[in-house]
């Protein structure tokens, strides 16, 4: 799946991953290839993307999360 993790700032991350975990205000969420559409609010924490490449962490205070045909994109503050 494709993921896009953007700043106000700049883009944090672009590519293709395996695996997106993020933390949603009520817990962490995971998302994966064929997953469910999807927009939530996210809270204070961090981003682990896994790839063909190993795993990768961003810090975020916040934000909100959408996931549609197999593309999530992270709008974080």
């Amino acid at each position: 799946m494709i993921l896009d993790i953007l700043t106000p700032d700049k883009k944090l991350f672009e590519g293709e991953a395996q695996a997106v975990t993020v933390p949603g205000i009520s817990g962490s969420m995971q998302f994966l290839k064929g997953h469910a559409p999807l927009i939530s609010v996210l809270g204070a924490g961090e981003v682990t993307v896994k790839t063909n490449n190993g795993e990768q962490s961003f810090k975020i205070n916040g934000g909100v999360v959408e996931v549609l045909n197999n593309k999530v994109i992270v709008l974080a503050e």
